[in-house]
């Protein structure tokens, strides 16, 4: 008896283990008060494994009620066998651990792992911002179009004529200039919802105050206050659906330009409705509106900044699209305090991560890009109702009918790209493009005599240039990562080609009113861009493929 209380007292007090918990067979160990001369110990002969080893008299005991336990707890998930060796591992293989944390581990079970469906949690979230990125689009297609059915009425109430009041067109480019610059240098740097949503809302008073302007210069600077808006969120509402959707965006990238679209194809007809009784009052009753006009003039009170159009149809007009744009500035807004920083840090590292080795220059070569397809664009849609009448020779209706042409099927084939992006790559839509607008442009050259041939090339050409710009910023997202300011650079050069080769087409064919110098310049420029193309895409290919042998060289 006084043996068995020894080995049970030296059982409780020593700290290493006599049986190890591991996968492989454990040895049978016999312990004796003569195997060591100073402490109990044990010596050691392969046995079974299920006995667990037995230490001195009563061990078969335990060791039955330590195969039980271990059993247990691995039926239960408290103490698997990976469990089991990285306690060894953890021990240097020594033995079990004091008695103490055995107990703890033996009262504590471990929890249990479960494979568990992780829900979206942020599905409806992106698919409303989405929703609000398209409205402000629509806004922004309605803001950028109003411009010119409603300019004549404009420049009767601020009592000028259209030519001096010509450099409203100027400031407004400048501004979407400002803009752009603008949102590159905030945009990755202050929360994106909280700049669009006050733009927004800043470029809604504006277009409240550009019907009331008295003043020539009050409204030039209203006017660079709505191309500062729209630049800013141009550029902002490309990288938000990029951020938004990633590799699966190119349909969305279609269908936020799409949006825009319509609203430059709607708002002719909202001027229509809104002004079409007034002007033809006002080619009758012409002597007597100048009158009153007169009288408000600048000249005869400089102190009148503000006041009522003659024309309440025209501010009923610009009020419409204000009271949308304000609409659109509240969900931006809501969306401002909905939205986390956490996935805006997260996204912009794995921005980081994605930058190409070439991204400088194949940002370079799409400036280049976007300054020739929106400049080529610009130039025919500004000049074809000139040529056709001057050059062609058709009437004013016709020619009309021809630039409505051109727009319908730009916006039409705009939405079905929104389709074709979901099983097309982009640079697939990109070369297809191309090559309808090389062969529209080519037979434009070649007939340009012919009104049929106008009419069949100006919607082939229309079609042809729908896609083009929503699927080159998609297709650039593929191969390096676009940011605020990266995309603020793209849409520089798409601004400059809007005020560089409009300008330099019309003065050219005024020099040469013979030669179909506006057919010429769309011609050059989309063979330039079909070239480009192939060079940007030899670029994007070369580095990634450089980049993929990196990292197997890496790996190896």
């Amino acid at each position: 008896m006084e043996q068995n209380s020894r080995l049970a007292t030296s059982l409780l007090s020593k700290t290493k283990t006599c049986t190890r918990w591991s996968a492989r067979p454990l040895p049978r160990r016999t312990c004796g008060p003569k195997s060591a001369p100073a402490t109990p110990g044990c010596s050691t002969s392969l046995g079974e494994a299920a006995s667990g080893g037995t230490c001195g008299p009563g061990g078969a005991g335990l060791g039955l009620h330590r195969v039980q336990r271990r059993k247990s707890r691995q039926k239960h998930g408290r103490l698997p066998v990976a469990a089991a060796l990285e306690l060894e591992t953890e021990f240097g293989g020594a033995g079990r651990p004091p008695a103490e944390q055995r107990l703890l581990q033996a009262s504590a079970p471990e929890p249990e792992l479960k494979a568990v469906a992780v829900p979206r949690t942020g599905s409806a979230l992106r698919w409303f911002t989405t929703a609000v990125l398209y409205a402000s689009f629509l806004g922004m297609g309605l803001a950028a179009a109003i411009l010119g059915p409603t300019f004549q009425d404009l420049a009767s109430n601020v009592n000028q004529n259209m030519s001096s009041l010509s450099q409203i067109f100027v400031g407004r480019a400048l501004g979407y200039l400002g803009g752009c610059a603008i949102c590159g240098i905030l945009f990755d740097r202050i929360n994106q919802f909280l700049l669009l949503g006050v733009l927004m809302l800043v470029t809604s008073v504006a277009h409240y105050l550009i019907p009331l302007c008295k003043t020539a210069a009050l409204l030039i600077v209203m006017m660079s206050v709505t191309g500062i808006g729209l630049g800013i969120l141009d550029t902002g509402g490309n990288v938000l659906i990029l951020a938004l959707w990633g590799d699966k965006g190119a349909p969305h990238m279609q269908a936020l330009h799409f949006s825009f679209a319509l609203g430059a194809f709607l708002t002719p007809i909202l001027a229509k409705l809104a002004l079409g009784t007034t002007v033809s009052a006002e080619n009758h009753t012409e002597p007597d509106l100048h009158h009153p006009a007169l009288n408000r003039s600048p000249e005869a009170d400089p102190d009148l900044l503000f006041a009522a159009p003659d024309d309440l149809n025209l501010l009923w007009a610009y009020a419409f699209i204000s009271t949308y744009i304000f609409v659109v500035s509240v969900f931006l807004f809501a969306l401002f305090f909905k939205k986390s920083s956490r996935h805006k840090k997260s996204a912009a590292s794995a921005q980081e991560s994605r930058r190409a080795k070439h991204h400088k220059a194949l940002l370079c070569f799409l400036f280049l890009f976007f300054f020739f397809y929106v400049g080529a664009e610009v130039t025919y849609s500004s000049y074809i109702f000139s040529f056709a009448t001057t050059h062609v020779g058709m009437e004013e209706s016709e020619a009309a009918g021809l630039n409505s042409l051109f727009w319908g099927t730009f916006a039409a084939c705009r939405g079905l790209a929104i389709f074709f992006a979901a099983c097309l790559q982009p640079g697939t839509m990109i070369v297809l493009s191309n090559i309808g607008s090389v062969v529209s442009c080519l037979f434009l050259v070649l007939f340009d005599k012919s009104p049929l041939c106008l009419w069949i090339t100006s919607s082939v050409y229309g079609a042809s240039m729908a896609a083009i710009f929503p699927s080159g910023v998609s297709w650039i997202e593929q191969y390096t990562s676009i940011s605020g300011i990266s995309a603020a650079f793209l849409l520089i050069g798409a601004a400059l080609g809007v005020m560089a080769l409009p300008a330099g087409a019309g003065t050219l064919q005024g020099q040469y009113p013979d030669l179909p110098v506006v057919l010429y310049t769309c011609l050059g420029s989309t063979i330039f861009i079909t070239v480009l193309f192939a060079v940007m895409y030899k670029l994007a290919t070369f580095s990634v493929y450089h980049q993929r042998r990196e990292n197997i060289k890496s790996e190896n």
